[in-house]
């Protein structure tokens, strides 16, 4: 991680925000949006609120309500706690307690009605905080921490303790933190560091730790959320906070689940626009994972392919474990906007080169082959045998003496370059020592960025605990995958930065003319036969085959000939959902004795399997192209979502979709689609023409406007399958399924 900030360190975080933001959200007044903030078509905001939260961190005066100086009471250590933190942001104290005259030499007051002047923050240090919040909200409290626990995390009784104390601080208009929270907050932050800082939102207050002690590498922290059970204040709140103050280079987050995905979401985007670096801890990937988070904080967790795919959407950098949250949150809050993507690796060992370039390689970064020229450069200093094409095997000898500068010069002065990764697998001084130096230097006059992946079990050594940890511009690392993990999410972060459109902004805000056409099409609680389900698609201008719904055996044959042979027939059913295992679709149908006869078999099934039909379908086969799926679901954090992937019977076995959270605009619709392990087959392989990637773009994107637009009328959409014909010649649903909710 970068070390010491001692000095200046010029850092173009700011600058990006600025390219991020030519579209800016409306202004927001006291926390909420302002007079004629946009909604979308549902009638939901299109931009984050963001909570005037600066006197919840640097309160003019404190309460603290229930404060004790009684020796082995808990809340005589928080009261000793709050008054040293108190006095380290310069506010006033005033202890509240019904039987004490001072506390700590304190004047106390009964309650919070006899307060000797208004306040902004009030500590509740009570096991039930629930009556206070009507004396809150008469003395006007800004803000109010609730340490009690047993609430939500407990399950249904506390639950419902939970949502009448939320419900109260609502009504008394005191901004709550917590219930179940800790005192985090109110920590010491070193003051002597500079350079841009990390703010720390977290579920789990031992969670942060790690990302706390950063501060004693050098990284500065400037703020920590402890939010416990967010019955009010959320991580969406701070987060849309953080990403607002100048002096914050990166938020990290330890997530044990979220109260409101929207609200997440908005806070990402606003993030986002503003170029601020969002890494983030989500546990529950597991269901042991999710189960023991629902139990700490009463969250749900939500589906994590779902979770996984709308972090993504919206930039915010996943990472597993807290060690990946230091690293990676360190690099993003110091380094500058990369220069470029390539990334070389230089040794003093050629097989530790070669292992680091192998897992570099795996993680998906750029290692570019070094010129020719550049190569003949670098071997007027290393020994013609060695190899220094990318990665660089120095030998050893020439990075200890005045060569090592050289070598580090010339490869950071290649355009290609914008990374410099140099694993040192362990102390050997005084080449070791000579080459950190080195790099030291060579940082303080590049704009590239300088890797030290440190991989001494030790680190006691002066080079790593004085000469890379006193550096502000070296990034250094105690393992390769950590370092690995930070530079890609440092590319990919810039990258994301500088393409990033907010999908927020080309939301429908009114309903199309094909929603009304829709409205009429829906039935409230029951599922559409499938005939009903494609004139929904219709009305959204996605295609369907020709066909003809008929209840005869004579008006089959009719349509038959109508749609052109040869046909597929299948029975229509509001109660069909799996058409195929029961024998109710009949292919290849090329007369009209084959008609008929089909037209029997199909109701003789329906009837024996009890199945009520509308009709049968008489519809044009088509052959030729990939066969998809593209779907609608209902998220219980998100609410709808959109998928699309590899289709046909087979779609629950391969299980190759990837899943968007609506709104989202073309390149992710694109983008969601690259991740298919199955791409290629919609490029065209084994002799096929590639697949219409167009037309099945626009299909996903008219799903997403269902979805959007039908909101909670629409519970689920499953055209299976989507078939994609060649290049230009465009995608039929062959066949839908639609449920209304």
């Amino acid at each position: 991680m970068l070390g010491s900030t001692h000095g200046t360190l010029t850092t173009d975080s700011h600058r990006a925000r600025a390219i991020a933001c030519d579209a800016q959200p409306p202004p927001v007044v006291h926390g909420r949006p302002a007079e004629g903030a946009d909604v979308d078509v549902s009638g939901r905001p299109l931009y984050a609120e963001v909570p005037d939260l600066d006197r919840f961190f640097r309160p003019g005066s404190v309460a603290v309500v229930g404060a004790s100086d009684a020796e082995g009471r808990p809340n005589t250590g928080i009261t000793r706690q709050l008054l040293d933190w108190a006095g380290r942001v310069g506010a006033r104290v005033h202890p509240v307690h019904p039987t004490r005259g001072s506390v700590f030499g304190v004047p106390c007051s009964p309650s919070l009605s006899d307060l000797p002047e208004q306040v902004d923050l009030a500590v509740l240090l009570v096991s039930d905080p629930l009556p206070l919040f009507e004396e809150l909200g008469a003395a006007k409290v800004k803000f109010a921490v609730a340490f009690a626990s047993g609430f939500a995390e407990t399950g249904g009784e506390g639950a419902d303790a939970q949502a009448r104390l939320a419900a109260a601080a609502e009504r008394s208009g005191t901004r709550l933190l917590g219930p179940n929270t800790n005192l985090n907050a109110f920590e010491r932050f070193r003051e002597d560091l500079d350079g841009p800082a990390i703010a720390l939102i977290t579920q789990s207050g031992h969670q942060g730790r790690p990302v706390f002690a950063l501060q004693e590498l050098g990284v500065r922290l400037s703020h920590w959320a402890p939010t416990g059970n967010e019955a009010d204040l959320e991580t969406a709140d701070f987060l849309s906070y953080f990403a607002e103050q100048p002096e914050v280079g990166a938020i990290a987050c330890y997530i044990e689940g979220l109260k409101d995905g929207r609200s997440f979401l908005l806070a990402a985007d606003r993030a986002a626009r503003r170029g601020v670096p969002v890494v983030a801890v989500k546990v529950g990937r597991t269901g042991a994972g999710a189960r023991t988070a629902a139990s700490h904080t009463g969250k749900l967790t939500g589906a994590d392919d779902v979770v996984d795919a709308a972090m993504r959407q919206y930039g915010v950098i996943r990472v597993a474990g807290l060690d990946e949250l230091q690293d990676t949150a360190a690099l993003l809050a110091r380094a500058r906007t990369p220069r470029a993507d390539g990334v070389v690796i230089c040794s003093i060992s050629g097989g530790t080169g070669a292992h680091v370039a192998d897992l570099a390689a795996e993680a998906g970064l750029e290692l570019p082959i070094l010129s020719a020229a550049k190569q003949a450069e670098l071997h007027q200093w290393i020994p013609e045998y060695l190899s220094v094409a990318n990665p660089v095997d120095n030998g050893g000898h020439p990075v200890g003496d005045w060569r090592g500068r050289k070598i580090i010069d010339a490869i950071l002065d290649d355009p290609q370059v914008g990374v410099l990764v140099c694993p040192v697998t362990g102390p050997f001084p005084p080449l070791s020592d000579r080459l950190v130096q080195d790099l030291v230097d060579a940082a303080e006059h590049t704009d590239k960025l300088v890797c030290v992946v440190w991989g001494s079990p030790v680190g006691t050594e002066p080079a790593y605990r004085e000469t890379l940890l006193g550096s502000s511009r070296v990034a250094t690392f105690r393992t390769v995958a950590n370092c690995l993990t930070a530079v890609r999410a440092h590319l990919d972060h810039h990258r994301f930065v500088r393409d990033y459109r907010s999908p927020f902004d080309a939301a429908p805000r009114t309903p199309s003319p094909s929603f009304r056409k829709a409205q009429a099409l829906m039935r409230p609680g029951q599922q559409l036969s499938e005939h009903a389900a494609k004139q929904l698609l219709r009305a959204y201008g996605i295609r369907v085959p020709r066909e003809q719904l008929v209840t005869s055996a004579a008006a089959a044959v009719r349509a038959a000939g109508l749609v052109g042979y040869p046909v597929v027939m299948k029975a229509s059913g509001a109660r069909i959902a799996h058409k195929t295992e029961l024998g109710l679709v009949k292919i290849g149908l090329t007369s009209a004795s084959q008609v008929r006869d089909a037209y029997r078999e199909l109701t003789d099934i329906a009837r024996y399997e009890g199945v009520e039909l509308d009709g049968v379908l008489v519809c044009q086969m088509v052959e030729r192209g990939v066969e998809m799926v593209v779907g609608v679901g209902r998220d219980r954090l998100f609410g709808p979502t959109v998928t699309a992937g590899l289709g046909g019977v087979l779609v629950e076995v391969l299980r190759d979709t990837a899943v968007r959270v609506p709104p989202f605009g073309e390149e992710q619709a694109r983008d969601m689609l690259g991740e298919l392990r199955g791409r290629a087959l919609l490029d065209g392989v084994r002799g096929r023409p590639p697949a219409d990637l167009d037309a099945l773009v626009e299909v996903v994107l008219r799903v997403q406007r269902m979805a959007l637009e039908l909101g909670d009328g629409l519970a689920e959409l499953d055209i299976n399958p989507l078939m994609v014909l060649p290049r230009g010649q465009g995608a039929v649903a062959l066949d839908a399924l639609a449920v209304c909710r």
